[in-house]
């Protein structure tokens, strides 16, 4: 074998009739080999023209579909100090159900009798309030009656200076009269004098006339004096009625200064009742805060506070809660490039961690372990990581998701786009092409055409 020695076996024994020799003839395996690589080479052609599915394959996990159902940290509304658990790690809760309980840690709550005594502050107030409404309306009255009266008193003072005015005209009647009588009186009186002095009348006649005379000037200086304090009497009238509008508009001014006075207090009280009312409410409210309750149905996941005794300030983050019942989806992230290629109601197909898949990215239909998707949102910006993120709930059409599924567990899409033959995909894969772009409508022709 090693052809050390000049002597050859094969000239002193015959294989002709061997079959292994036969088998391993080099014309015999140069036709093998060629039958072989002929074979490959069909293969291979034909699977160059088999259908090859299009797709964007991203990471993600799983999460809730409505933001009020995803994972959510409750925090302390008050600053305070813990006085007990009623939970633990791991627990169910129910909405309204109490996670644990706070004391308070600033001095203006110490009070035990905190909201008696407020409510009676508020009380105190409104009464106070009530008392300036009835000193109001009170007051109210009183300009009321100083109207009224009013009234009164200037048709009483117009009245009077009436009267005043009637009396003038009457002593200046009497006035006239009088002056009349004088200056008959007079010439009487002259012509008795000239008949004396004739000796027609008697001394006696002459006398009795200067009597009626001085009779007749009395009353003249009686009418004028008359007159003139009817005039007195007038003026007095008008002073009269130009007091009492005086009087009253400084009563009224009084009496609506003091009923101004009064609302002022009035509304001062109502504020400040107003205001007890809102920090009554206020601490009624924060009593309530005291015990820290569940938002709703969940799982407590984690306590972040822990310890009996411990200071939190107000906002701290205390648990953190896991919704009960959730809508499951996945979000995945995709490059700017591949943003084109997604649309809301494209298919996904997802392997979750923990569920083993065998997985044909090109042939879906051959794949197992995979679960289906469908899109239903798209971001319109891009997140930190300048990345997409797109939105995939539970396709309805296919089987269900696992139960055992939680909120963030990973999951690896595979976006579903279009079917082209292998010879082109390796092409546009070796000059870097991205995946082709059909419409909706295209692909609603396309599976028209297939049915």
């Amino acid at each position: 074998m090693l052809n050390i020695s000049s002597n050859k076996i094969k000239e002193s024994i015959p294989f002709s009739g061997s079959k292994s020799l036969v088998m391993t003839l080099p014309l015999k395996e140069n036709q093998r080999r060629l039958r072989l690589i002929t074979g490959m080479i069909l293969s291979i052609f034909i699977v160059l023209f088999l259908p090859w599915t299009q797709n964007v394959r991203s990471k993600g996990y799983v999460t809730a579909l409505r933001p009020d159902q995803r994972p959510q940290t409750v925090h302390s509304i008050l600053a305070g100090r813990i006085e007990a658990w009623y939970v633990a790690e791991g627990d169910f809760v129910s909405r309204g159900d109490t996670i644990l309980r706070i004391s308070e840690v600033k001095d203006e709550y110490f009070d035990s009798l905190l909201l008696p005594r407020t409510q009676m502050q508020v009380d105190a107030k409104a009464l106070t309030a009530k008392s300036y409404a009835g000193k109001v309306d009170a007051l109210q009255s009183q300009i009321n009656a100083l109207q009224k009266n009013n009234i009164l008193r200037i048709q009483q003072a117009e009245n009077k200076l009436r009267m005043a005015e009637l009396k003038v005209q009457s002593d200046s009647i009497e006035l006239v009269q009088a002056k009349v009588n004088y200056d008959i009186g007079k010439y009487q009186l002259e012509r008795s004098e000239n008949l004396y002095e004739e000796g027609l009348r008697s001394l006696t006649d002459l006398e009795s006339r200067k009597l009626k005379f001085q009779e007749v000037q009395a009353k003249l200086i009686s009418s004028e004096n008359k007159l003139l304090s009817s005039k007195n009497e007038l003026i007095t009238a008008r002073i009269d009625l130009e007091a009492i509008d005086n009087d009253f508009k400084d009563k009224l001014a009084k009496a609506e200064s003091e009923r101004l006075t009064a609302m002022s207090s009035q509304f001062d009280a109502e504020a400040s009742t107003t205001k007890l009312e809102n920090q009554y409410s206020n601490y009624e409210r924060r009593t309530g805060y005291r015990h820290i309750l569940a938002p709703q149905d969940g799982y407590i996941a984690k306590a972040i506070q822990v310890g009996i005794g411990e200071t939190i300030k107000e906002g701290d983050q205390i648990v953190n809660i896991v919704p009960a019942n959730a809508d499951l989806a996945v979000e995945m992230y995709v490059q700017p490039v591949d943003l084109p290629l997604m649309e809301v109601g494209n298919k996904v197909r997802f392997i979750f961690d923990g569920w083993p898949a065998i997985v044909f990215s090109g042939w879906p239909q051959i794949s197992n372990g995979t679960f289906g998707g469908v899109i239903v949102a798209i971001d319109r910006f891009a997140g930190n990581n300048n990345q997409y993120r797109v939105l995939v709930v539970e396709d309805a059409e296919e089987s269900p998701w696992p139960e055992p599924l939680r909120i963030g567990s990973g999951a690896d899409g595979i976006a579903i786009l279009n079917d082209v033959p292998v010879w082109y995909e390796i092409w546009r894969q070796l000059n870097g092409f991205p995946a082709d772009y059909y419409t909706q409508e295209q692909k609603d022709q396309i599976e028209s055409s297939k049915k």
